[in-house]
């Protein structure tokens, strides 16, 4: 299993209306990267979902359910969606200045590489962060 963190700006999709709509394709990735990072991951892996701009804190835990497949807001072939369920909300949640300042989490594409919306994170990083968001 891999472990990955994905971004939205809680205006456009917030982790309560995921949680109201309990499922959701991860659309509108429009950077190279990240749809490779999208086409890499596989049904079980967990995911954190982080508030971007406003807010800027990891706020809980989704799930893969359905792996890469064409997005459905485009036609062009080059981009692709996975699909996501809600697992859990973090008991409290961790902000990027928490990240920044915590040692072991210096060299994560949410501090090095800030404006990726879908990177990968090793499960000791995953880990750390779920420690740093339970209370």
């Amino acid at each position: 299993m891999k472990h990955w963190l994905v971004k939205s700006e809680p205006f456009k999709y917030s982790w309560d209306k995921f949680n109201e709509d309990g499922r959701t394709f991860w659309d509108g990735v429009r950077n190279y990267q990240a749809r490779n990072n999208l086409r890499e991951m596989k049904e079980g892996d967990l995911v954190l979902f982080y508030h971007s701009n406003e807010g800027k804190n990891v706020v809980g835990i989704a799930k893969v359910v359905k792996e890469a497949y064409q997005d459905p807001t485009t036609d062009d072939k080059n981009w692709v969606v996975v699909d996501l369920v809600p697992v859990q909300a973090l008991d409290k949640s961790v902000s990027l200045e928490q990240i920044k300042a915590e040692e072991s989490l210096k060299d994560i594409s949410l501090v090095r590489q800030g404006r990726l919306s879908v990177m990968p994170l090793k499960a000791t990083e995953f880990d750390k962060i779920l420690e740093m968001g339970s209370e």
